[in-house]
C-alpha cells in the first residue's frame, strides 16, 4: 500500500471534490515544497538579514520582514532565514497593448507591446484604477504561469516589439522583471518600465540596463501629498528620473490631475520648472485627466479646461511635447513639431493615424523630434 504523507492525502481528497477550495488549495499550497515558501517563489534581490528581520532594500519603504511577515507590497516574505519574491512567473494581467497606452507616445508608434503584471505595489494610491490587483497579493489573485523565457517566446510570437511590466507596481516583481528584461535584451526586444519609480538607487541601476524606456507617475510636487495621496515621498521619484535620464532611458512622464488634490496651478508650474531644469525639455510630459475611482469616488472627474490650462503652464516653462490623456480632446494626443508647429504623429485615441518624420526629423522642416523612432 502507498505511503503518503498527510499534506499529499489533503490535496488528493480536495481533488476528488472537484471543489473551488481545492483549486485554492491548488494555488496557494506550494504543492509541499518545504526549501522555498511557495511555488512561484525566488530568493529575492537586495535585502540584509539584522537581528530584528529581514530588512528589503529594494525601495524606500525598508520594510524590516520578521519570520512569516510579508512586506508592504505583499510580495517578499521571511521564510526559514531568506527573503524570498513570491510574484515570479505568476502574472495575473497578460495582455497585448499598443505602445500608446502605457502611455508612450514618442518610443516606437503603432507597435505592440506584450504587457504583464502580478498583483502587488509598494504604494497605496487612493486613486488607484487597478486597486484590485495593486492592493492585494499574489497569493489572492487568479494567475497564470508564465516564466522569463516563456514571456520572452509569446512576445516574440506575437510581434511585440517590447514587453511593458505594467498595470500595478513592477518594482514589487523586480526580480522576475530583471530577468525576463534581461532575456530579451539578448532576443532583440525591448523593455519597457511602467512605475511609479519609488525604488532605492542600487536596484535601479541594475535594472535599468535592461531598461529602454520608462513611463514614469509624478504624482504630484508635493511631499505632503505624495505621503497622504500615495502612501509614499517625492524625492526617490525625481532621483529615479535623473538616474533613468542618466543612463540613456527613454522617459516619458506622467501627471494625474485629480481636482482638490494635484490641481494647484502654482504646483504644476514648480513641477514643469524642475523638469525644464533637470534635462526633461525634450522628454513627454502627459497630464490624465482623472476620473473618479476606488476611494476617491466622491470627486468630480478633472475638467478639460484645468487640463488645457496645465499644458499652457508646461509649455511656457520650456517642454517641447506636452500631451493630455484620458480625453477625446482633438489633437490632444499628437506630437507637434516644435520648429514648424506641424503635426508629425497624429493619434486617434490609442490608434497612429499618421506619421511624418523622417530618421527622427520632422518631414515638414527637417528639425529634430527627440524619441526613440527606428
Amino acid at each position: 500500500m502507498e505511503k503518503i504523507s498527510r499534506r499529499e492525502f489533503l490535496k488528493r481528497s480536495l481533488l476528488a471534490t472537484g471543489s473551488l477550495m481545492a483549486l485554492r488549495y491548488l494555488s496557494l499550497s506550494a504543492f509541499g515544497l518545504d526549501d522555498k515558501p511557495w511555488k512561484w517563489s525566488r530568493e529575492a534581490m537586495f535585502y540584509t538579514p539584522t537581528p530584528r528581520g529581514m530588512r528589503c532594500n529594494l525601495c524606500p519603504n525598508e520594510c524590516n520582514i520578521r519570520p512569516g511577515e510579508t512586506s508592504q507590497c505583499r510580495n517578499r516574505v521571511n521564510y526559514n532565514g531568506k527573503l524570498y519574491t513570491i510574484a515570479y512567473g505568476n502574472p495575473c494581467a497578460v495582455h497585448i497593448d499598443p505602445i500608446e497606452k502605457k502611455p508612450l507616445y514618442h518610443y516606437y508608434p503603432g507597435s505592440k507591446s506584450f504587457s504583464i503584471a502580478t498583483a502587488g505595489c509598494n504604494f497605496g494610491c487612493l486613486n488607484c484604477q487597478n486597486w484590485e490587483i495593486s492592493q492585494s497579493s499574489p497569493k489572492d489573485t487568479r494567475n497564470a504561469e508564465l516564466f522569463p523565457e516563456q514571456v520572452v517566446e509569446q512576445a516574440k510570437r506575437n510581434g511585440c516589439k517590447s514587453i511593458a511590466y505594467t498595470y500595478s507596481e513592477p518594482i514589487t516583481f523586480y526580480e522576475y522583471m530583471y530577468e525576463t528584461a534581461g532575456i530579451a535584451q539578448k532576443k532583440g526586444i525591448g523593455n519597457v518600465l511602467v512605475s511609479n519609480g519609488y525604488i532605492n538607487e542600487e536596484p535601479l541601476r541594475e535594472l535599468a540596463k535592461g531598461i529602454d524606456a520608462a513611463n514614469i507617475d509624478l504624482k504630484s510636487f508635493s511631499n505632503e501629498i505624495y505621503l497622504k495621496l500615495n502612501a509614499g515621498t517625492l524625492e526617490p521619484i525625481l532621483n529615479t528620473l535623473r538616474i533613468l535620464l542618466e543612463m540613456n532611458v527613454w522617459v516619458e512622464i506622467t501627471n494625474l490631475v485629480i481636482p482638490t488634490w494635484t490641481d494647484d496651478y502654482a504646483m504644476i508650474r514648480k513641477m514643469c520648472q524642475w523638469l525644464a531644469s533637470n534635462g526633461f525639455s525634450e522628454m513627454p510630459l502627459h497630464f490624465s485627466r482623472f476620473f473618479p475611482l476606488y476611494k476617491l469616488t466622491q470627486l468630480p472627474q478633472t475638467p478639460t479646461s484645468t487640463l488645457i490650462k496645465a499644458r499652457e503652464i508646461a509649455q511656457s516653462c520650456g517642454l517641447k511635447y506636452v500631451y493630455i490623456g484620458n480625453t477625446v480632446l482633438p489633437g490632444s494626443g499628437d506630437t507637434i513639431c516644435p520648429s514648424c508647429g506641424k503635426v508629425v504623429v497624429e493619434r486617434k485615441g490609442y490608434n497612429v493615424a499618421l506619421v511624418n518624420l523622417n530618421n527622427g526629423k520632422c518631414g515638414w522642416c527637417g528639425a529634430k523630434i527627440n524619441g526613440r523612432w527606428s
